[in-house]
Order: C-alpha cells, then sequence, then structure tokens
C-alpha cells in the first residue's frame, strides 16, 4: 500500500472519529448532567461529573411528574403504530411493485406526493376529523392516522423491486394466491426492509410532540415529550432530574437500534440501490 493511501485512510479515520465524538458528546453531557446537583450544573468552569454520583436523580423523577404512565403511553402508541405500518406499508408496497391493476402508477405518484405536505397544513383536517370521532383526548387520535406512510409504502416498493420475479413466478406456477405470494415469499425476505421502517417509525412516533399537545388534555394520557415539557419550570427548572429523565427516554430509541442495526444498514442500502 502506498504511504498516500495510507495517509488518506488515516485522515478519513480521523475525520470519522471526530464526527463521531461530536455526535456523542451531547449524550454524555446528558448523562453527566443526570448525575450532578444542581449547584454543579452550573459551576464554571464546568466539569464532566460532580463530587459524588447523584444516582437519587433517578429516583426523584416520579416526584416532578408520573414518569411511569407517559413512558407506558408512549410505548403502547410507538408499538402500536410501528405494527400497523410495518403492515400497510408492506402490503402497499407489495401491490404498487408486484400487483398490475389500472392507474397503479398515478395512484402511486399521487400517494407519494403527499410526503410534500407538510404537517402544520393537514394538522386542522385531522383535528377536526378526530373531533367526529369523538377521538380528541384519547390515543386512538395518534394511533390510526399513524397507520399509514407514503414513505414508508416507498421504502417497501423500492426494497421489493430487488427481490428476483423468479421466485413470484415459481410460487404462481404452485398455485400460490398474491396474498400468498405476499406473506410466504416477499415477507421473510423483507426483513432488512422492515427493521429499516420500524425503527424510523418507532424513533418519530416516540418523539413526537406536536400530536400528543393538540389531541391529548388529560394528563395521565400524555407521552413523555410532553412530560419532559413539564417539567421546563416558568421561572426555575430541576435540570439534573430532567436529564435523567431524558436519559430514560432515549434508552428505548438506543436498544431498538442496537437490536436491528444489522437489519437496519442492510435494509437502507438495499431498497436506495434501485430507483
Amino acid at each position: 500500500m502506498r504511504k498516500e493511501q495510507i495517509y488518506m485512510r488515516t485522515f478519513v479515520h480521523i475525520i470519522l472519529a471526530f464526527g463521531a465524538i461530536t455526535m456523542i458528546a451531547p449524550f454524555i453531557w446528558m448523562l453527566s448532567t443526570s448525575l450532578k446537583s444542581l449547584n454543579e450544573v452550573f459551576v464554571f468552569p464546568p466539569t464532566l461529573f460532580g463530587e459524588s454520583l447523584r444516582w437519587n436523580n433517578y429516583l426523584q423523577i416520579s416526584d416532578r411528574f408520573p414518569f411511569s404512565i407517559f413512558f407506558l403511553n408512549s410505548m403502547k402508541i410507538a408499538v402500536l403504530v410501528t405494527a400497523g405500518q410495518l403492515f400497510t406499508c408492506s402490503l402497499g408496497g407489495y401491490s404498487f411493485a408486484r400487483l398490475k391493476f389500472p392507474g397503479r402508477d398515478i395512484i402511486f405518484l399521487l400517494y407519494l406526493a403527499t410526503l410534500m405536505i407538510p404537517y402544520f397544513v393537514i394538522v386542522i383536517p385531522i383535528f377536526i376529523m378526530m373531533r367526529s370521532f369523538g377521538w380528541v383526548d384519547t390515543h386512538y387520535a395518534l394511533i390510526v392516522p399513524g397507520l399509514f406512510s407514503a414513505f414508508g409504502t416507498f421504502l417497501m416498493k423500492q426494497f421489493f423491486l430487488t427481490i428476483p420475479r423468479e421466485l413470484e413466478d415459481a410460487a404462481k406456477i404452485d398455485g400460490c394466491t398474491p396474498f400468498g405470494i405476499y406473506r410466504r415469499i416477499f415477507l421473510p425476505l423483507s426483513k432488512p426492509a422492515l427493521a429499516a421502517l420500524g425503527i424510523f417509525t418507532f424513533m418519530w412516533s416516540w418523539n413526537d410532540f406536536l400530536a400528543p399537545l393538540i389531541f391529548l388534555n388529560t394528563i395521565t394520557k400524555r407521552t413523555i415529550p410532553l412530560g419532559l415539557a413539564v417539567m421546563q419550570g416558568l421561572y426555575s427548572t430541576d435540570w439534573p432530574s430532567l436529564m435523567a429523565a431524558s436519559v430514560l427516554s432515549v434508552m428505548p430509541i438506543i436498544i431498538v437500534f442496537l437490536c436491528a442495526q444489522e437489519f437496519f444498514v442492510k435494509g437502507i442500502t438495499l431498497s436506495g440501490l434501485k430507483a
């Protein structure tokens, strides 16, 4: 290997390491702040840790707001929305990628065009619909609209286009129905794409702040993002407890990503190869 290649590879590794440190630094500071006292948060020059690690900050979260209730609400909504999108988007992607019906391409383009409409534009019509259904201040207003996604359908469609058509033809010769082909062949082969879509959907649903703020009024039905906002007082904020709650709220996303990391990378790679 030539010296120029060695120097270039070393330079790239340094840049990547610097980028990784830059990305992880806020999380390290959030963790360190959650283990400090309130006075130690504002000392100058700042320190990574205080005189002692105050683990009781995590025990005091429930004194500020019902964290366990908010956590369960967020988990229920995120899991149901993720499961629903995996089902509907995989069906939609399979239909647009493999089935032939009149107006398929036009319908797909119109469906994909909804990605250009900001959520702030449609939030009022959605609120009127939820009110007419009697779903305001219920979790249905957050779960049902989130069961469908144009981005998820596009992602699954692009992945299904990479599956060899010979597998589908062989299943048809054996007498398999279109839904049987989807269930027996396409769905088992789409684990990478499903993992990528699942991570995106879970993260979006877990961190969603605007929709719960609009549709939920009862405190026992709120989610973690609203709970974290409640902890920020008008005149003062208990930053160690707030950071402790933030650390706990981030853990589910990290766990989901670590569990599906291998499939996530494969899904993004394979789904983006064929346009």
